[in-house]
């Protein structure tokens, strides 16, 4: 018997099917769009539109997949901090407060001077900011009394995926629940002191459990729209970065999964909860890992590939014609004309609205810094490139300082597959960095979950262990790695020198 895993994105999701060996048996993708209806930082989503895509895209999975290995279980990785209200018929209410929404500023500002910023990372392992679900929810309840007033559950996507395939006592899994910043990620349950101060009934939230757990069979309707048998088993799934460490096969400490797509991600495997001053002040998360008795913090640059398509956007048109002609990646052209050495030039990338960890600043921005006549395109291709990784160096060196260390890094994503950009991050971090043959990650971390449910294996851990295997390994070049440690420390002073002219161009700009 086969499992699935289906992963719920901001702008996407994708069900894949999977045999007990790991090996795809069907996969499908559908999108649904990002809804922005009023000032700037609000976002939604429709979640009537993201059931449906999902509908749409389990049944194309299962029909390629064929009847020769049904499906016998199913999980939902999904986003995190996103949330709609569901009426006691189970109706949505109103569109899902997307997680990119920050509009409960105020409210953010009245858990602060509530409770502090210490008091609710110490419990909930998060710091305070309008991302999260419960100061939306605290939004929703000042100025959406009607609908506040009607609603029977908040669920976040995946609960809510869950629950309209059949779950019908909605549940939500330890990673998923603590991304609300409401859930007491030391004692496992809601945090009943931060819920008092938003004036949030726990009652009106799902019940929290592990990851991997049975919660239901799937709705017969449900069943007959998408060609899953109604004995089909639900089992809590988990947020989309953990999952994605489990489907990579990081369920140790000191192992971490980097992203490398858009967005750089790297999410860290800890062996116990990592909660001190130096994590707050840095911005960085410490919450239950889907895999037993673990924990992960996220650390991301929103500036990844990203910088690689403004480069191709903006200076490359020769390269996407000749890619076009030849049929192969604009990419791969890209960077195969990188300069082979490590560059003097420092590229701070903050070129998006906001920057990542450990900073949070939504008034720095981009620079190239060290130019001169001689600077080759290939140099700025390849500082490009370096500028991100400094970037996620420097939030691995910061969780150093906080006790979280890290010596293996595992590599998913489009960027994985560039054997450049995998040896540069090793010359950069100065750690091994591991390529693997498994292919969607979170989708093959939720596949884990259902599995373990229906007693494929006897835990998530052993469970990796034995399906993800790695593909090459990256050692660190010695010399490289002594360039780039000299070259890390003028990068490391570069933003706190230059964030208060840069703030003051985000004036100008705005004026």
């Amino acid at each position: 018997m086969s499992l699935m895993g289906v992963d719920t994105g901001t702008t996407g999701v994708k069900a894949v099917i999977f045999n007990e060996d790991g090996e795809i048996l069907g996969q499908s993708y559908r999108e649904y769009p990002l809804i922005y209806p009023g000032p700037a930082g609000w976002v939604e989503l429709d979640a009537e539109q993201i059931w449906e895509a999902t509908k749409a895209a389990i049944s194309e999975a299962v029909a390629q997949a064929g009847k020769n290995d049904p499906v016998e279980a199913i999980a939902v990785s999904s986003m995190s901090e996103t949330v709609v209200p569901v009426d006691a018929n189970g109706r949505t209410l109103m569109n899902a407060i997307a997680n990119l929404d920050t509009r409960p500023v105020r409210q953010a500002q009245q858990l602060e001077e509530t409770l502090g910023q210490w008091r609710v990372f110490s419990l909930t392992g998060h710091p305070i900011h309008p991302m999260y679900t419960v100061p939306k929810l605290m939004w929703l309840k000042e100025e959406r009394p009607e609908i506040f007033a009607k609603t029977w559950k908040f669920l976040c996507i995946q609960d809510f995926v869950s629950f309209r395939l059949g779950a019908k006592d909605p549940a939500i899994d330890w990673s998923m629940a603590s991304r609300t910043m409401g859930f007491d990620v030391v004692q496992k349950r809601w945090c009943r002191e931060v819920l008092e101060a938003a004036g949030i009934d726990e009652g009106m939230l799902p019940r929290p459990m592990p990851s991997g757990e049975p919660i239901g069979t799937i709705d017969p309707k449900v069943a007959e729209e998408t060609g899953l048998s109604p004995k089909v088993v639900i089992a809590t799934g988990g947020h989309d970065q953990p999952c994605g460490c489990l489907g990579s096969g990081v369920v140790k400490g000191g192992v971490a999964m980097d992203a490398i797509g858009t967005v750089d991600c790297i999410t860290v495997a800890m062996s116990q909860p990592v909660l001190n001053e130096t994590m707050l002040r840095n911005n960085f998360c410490c919450y239950p890992h889907v895999a037993e008795d673990l924990y992960v913090t996220v650390t991301w640059s929103w500036t990844g590939g990203i910088l690689l398509r403004w480069y191709r956007d903006t200076f490359a048109t020769e390269e996407k014609s000749v890619a076009e002609r030849m049929g192969v990646d604009v990419y791969d052209l890209i960077v195969a004309q990188a300069s082979k050495r490590p560059t003097n030039i420092f590229v701070l990338p903050h070129f998006t609205p906001t920057t990542g960890t450990p900073w949070m600043d939504t008034q720095s921005k981009g620079v190239i810094a060290g130019l001169t006549i001689s600077t080759t395109r290939g140099e700025i291709i390849r500082a490009l490139i370096e500028g991100v990784n400094y970037e996620m160096r420097l939030n691995l060196e910061l969780l150093k300082e906080a006790g979280v260390t890290v010596h293996e890094v595992r590599a998913i994503g489009g960027g994985a597959k560039s054997k450049f950009w995998l040896q540069l991050k090793a010359n950069m971090f100065g750690v091994p960095v591991v390529s693997l043959h498994v292919s969607e990650a979170a989708c093959f971390g939720a596949a884990i979950a259902a599995g373990k449910a229906v007693g494929k294996w006897g835990t998530m851990r052993e469970a990796a262990e034995n399906l993800v295997r790695v593909k090459e390994v990256f050692e660190p070049d010695p010399k490289e790695v002594e360039l780039y440690n000299e070259r890390f420390a003028i990068y490391r002073d570069l933003y706190p020198t230059l964030s208060e002219w840069l703030h003051r161009i985000h004036r100008l700009a705005s004026s």
